[in-house]
């Protein structure tokens, strides 16, 4: 009481205390706290103080025994009513407000990137005082634009501003102009305290509508919050925050679409299973659009196979032909297509039988083709998997109704059902149901009868069909060929003079191959056409080369020797047989080939693994810089071994794949020409079978040297604009940005950038110059690694 009396003592002998000096008015100042009053009441005296403070003042003069009294004039109150002082508490109020106005719009020349360091700090407290300060307060920083300031000082080259702004940022959602973009950066920065108020701040600006929609919009914003999300070892609570804002945009319905795109399928799927007809049309119709990684691809199956499947069944024509689309897609991956089967799908391909065929538009039929397509693919094993009752898809009445589908529906049609039983006879399982059918069906010869057509896709898919059952209806095959010598003519042409097709050209081959041997029609014909000359000349050719030198070869040349083998049945009877065996010496030919040594993969892909190595000198060849050969130094250009090397980018086996792509590198190598070394896979057709190995979202060793090779291709600035609309290919490198190991990441992360998935960010100081997208390291490095 007494420290109270003597303040106010003070208060009555000098005046205002310095407050007017401030600006404070006298009045505005309580006599006990000597702060500007809040809430002020006046006591019977007269006075007014501010009421918390009197009432203190009042309860301490009852504990000391005494009346309450007056702090000023001592005087003794006989009532301590507290009455408040309406017209002073707004003229409190209109005062502070216009002292709070004014000091921020003092504040606000000091809210630039340029402003000193201590200047900035004291503007940002004022302007989150300011904020914090009530509805008035509010309204000025609105009506100042100084939350945009605010945002706009992330630029500032001060550690400390930068802190104090993404503090001030979480007490107003800022989303204007390029804030939410400038948080990013920081998201993705190394600072660890700038990237965790970053964090932070865009959780809390997530939980606004408005804002989640501006930063899913944001490109490559979801994918950094993902890959933050998932480093809980680096920082477990901002990983936590990352994943909460990254499940504040799920809840934004308009951003389902954006976030499917970037790898968070939920909040699509749940709209398509809980949402609307019209809802369930528009977000199917956007899956279908999306690029899926195998994964997702399983995740879609899991979720809504059977949605999709009801759909077929039930919706309308415009919604059938959407939830085929997106069957078709997600069957394209064996485990998805396994679990659409389990999903129990197959029932829905009753619309291609003869009775039902004409209830689709051929578009449909061609889209319910490509799916049965594609689910045959998946390995399962299709006679014991029900159909309907006890029918299956191999069943003698369904193959017969496929089987005459084929000749009365359109190429695409037939392609697809052409592939499906292709599919069906590599299966030991399923290739005897197939054949017994198509005996029982006489369908043989409709079949052989695409040899001659003009659909290159249904031709391919014929011959592979006809080359798969040949093991068990040759003499059927032969009968058709023997009927017409020109269909026979067509098969020899497509074995030795189409140049374009290898795979065609191989199954032309294995059919010739298999023709039984001994039928002297077939053989008298095939000499007449010339082919037993064309044969001995290839055989000749091959066993010139050195063992191995196409990875093919051995293949090839086993079924040349089965066609060349042919003559020797007729050779008693056919002089000119006699004749093309002496011309070619056929018989120390079939004597070497007993010593013809196998060709061995392992043993390929550690040859090609020592392709293109710089030479220790000279300056000529254009990649390498300097005198190569393929005899000295291995250098795949001057050896004439790029384009073989890119033909066995294709092959089945993915260690002669990984092996030919090994070789490949070397002429994307930091030592080399990496421009000269583009431009040679270009000239050779080598850059989209390295891309489609991308694609196939390979694992391990083999998904590190393929991202290498395309982030080092996608510095081609013509090629990375190309690239842009390829929607498979960024999908892929987002799936080894989110799954490779931590150089993949590294490497696939650069690759983004060059096709505009991820955001190439300027630096936010200068004078720390980012490392980011430079050299991801020579595959030399890699080779010592792998090895």
């Amino acid at each position: 009481m007494e420290r109270h009396r003597q303040g106010s003592q003070r208060q009555e002998e000098g005046g205002s205390d310095g407050h007017e000096d401030d600006g404070v008015l006298s009045a505005f100042v309580c006599p006990i706290t000597m702060q500007v009053m809040r809430d002020p009441v006046v006591i019977e005296t007269g006075h007014a103080y501010e009421r918390d403070a009197i009432a203190r003042w009042f309860s301490e003069c009852r504990e000391l025994g005494r009346a309450p009294c007056c702090p000023i004039t001592m005087q003794e109150v006989r009532r301590a009513d507290l009455r408040p002082v309406l017209a002073l508490r707004a003229a409190m109020e209109e005062w502070t407000d216009r002292r709070q106005r004014d000091e921020l719009r003092r504040a606000c020349q000091w809210l630039t990137k340029d402003a000193a360091e201590k200047e900035a700090v004291r503007a940002l407290c004022c302007a989150v005082r300011g904020w914090s300060g009530g509805r008035a307060g509010r309204r000025v920083v609105r009506g100042e634009g100084m939350m945009q300031m605010v945002g706009g000082m992330l630029r500032s080259g001060s550690a400390m501003v930068r802190l104090k702004v993404l503090e001030a940022i979480q007490e107003e959602a800022v989303s204007e102009g390029d804030t939410i973009r400038t948080i990013i950066k920081f998201i993705d920065c190394e600072d660890c305290q700038e990237r965790e108020l970053a964090v932070s701040a865009l959780c809390d600006l997530s939980k606004s509508e408005v804002a989640c929609g501006k930063i899913s919009e944001l490109n490559g914003a979801v994918l950094i919050l993902g890959k933050v999300a998932g480093s809980k070892a680096d920082n477990q609570i901002v990983a936590e925050k990352a994943e909460m804002t990254l499940q504040n945009l799920d809840r934004c319905e308009k951003n389902a679409v954006q976030m499917a795109e970037n790898g968070r399928l939920e909040p699509l799927l749940n709209l398509l299973i809980e949402g609307s007809p019209e809802k369930q049309l528009l977000m199917a119709s956007s899956l279908e659009k999306i690029v899926l990684s195998n994964d997702l691809k399983i995740l879609v199956a899991q979720r809504v196979g059977s949605l999709f499947a009801d759909i077929v069944e039930k919706g309308s024509l415009e919604a059938k032909e959407v939830a085929f689309k997106v069957l078709e897609h997600i069957s394209a991956n064996a485990e998805s297509a396994k679990v659409l089967i389990e999903e129990n799908v197959l029932p829905l391909f009753r619309v291609l039988s003869i009775n039902g065929a004409n209830l689709l538009p051929p578009r449909l039929q061609e889209a319910a083709a490509a799916v049965l397509a594609n689910l045959v693919a998946s390995g399962v094993d299709f006679g014991t998997v029900p159909l309907d009752g006890d029918r299956t898809l191999v069943s003698e009445d369904i193959v017969h109704n496929l089987l005459h589908l084929i000749s009365n529906t359109s190429p695409p049609i037939q392609c697809k059902l052409l592939e499906f039983f292709d599919t069906l006879s590599s299966s030991t399982r399923t290739v005897l149901s197939i054949v017994s059918a198509i005996k029982s069906s006489g369908a043989i010869t409709n079949l052989v009868q695409f040899v001659e057509s003009d659909h290159q896709e249904s031709r391919l898919a014929s011959l592979n069909l006809i080359y798969k059952i040949s093991f068990h209806m040759d003499h059927e095959i032969a009968q058709v060929f023997r009927a017409s010598p020109t269909l026979l003519f067509c098969l020899v042409e497509i074995t030795f003079q189409n140049d374009g097709n290898t795979d065609e050209q191989h199954a032309a081959l294995q059919i010739l191959a298999n023709l039984p041997k001994r039928d002297r029609h077939l053989t008298r014909e095939l000499m007449e056409q010339g082919a037993f000359k064309i044969v001995a000349r290839k055989v000749l050719s091959i066993c010139r080369r050195e063992a191995g030198s196409d990875i093919y070869d051995n293949t090839v040349l086993e079924g040349l020797v089965k066609v060349l083998a042919r003559i020797i049945y007729v050779l008693r009877d056919e002089p000119r047989c006699i004749f093309l065996a002496r011309e070619y010496n056929l018989a120390a030919l079939f004597t070497s080939l007993l010593r013809t040594p196998k060709f061995d993969g392992p043993e390929q892909k550690s040859k090609l693994a020592l392709f293109g190595r710089k030479p220790p000198s000279f300056q000529f060849c254009r990649v390498h810089s300097g005198v190569c050969s393929i005899s000295d130094n291995f250098c795949i250009l001057e050896g004439k071994a790029v384009e073989r090397l890119v033909h066995c980018l294709n092959h089945g086996n993915k260690k002669v794949a990984e092996a030919a792509l090994a070789a490949l590198c070397t002429l994307l190598e930091d030592e080399v020409e990496i421009a000269e070394g583009v431009l040679v896979l270009h000239r050779a057709s080598g850059i989209a079978p390295i891309f489609d190995i991308l694609k196939e979202n390979p694992t391990g060793s083999l998904q590190h040297r393929v991202t290498w090779a395309v982030e080092r291709i996608l510095r081609s600035e013509e090629i990375s604009k190309a690239a842009l609309t390829d929607r498979s290919l960024g999908s892929a490198l987002v799936h080894a940005f989110q799954h490779g190991d931590s150089r993949t990441r590294r490497i696939a992360e650069a690759a983004l950038k060059h096709v505009e998935k991820l955001p190439v960010f300027s630096q936010i100081i200068d004078k720390h110059p980012s490392i980011r997208g430079s050299s991801m390291g020579s595959m030399e490095s890699f080779y010592k690694f792998d090895r």
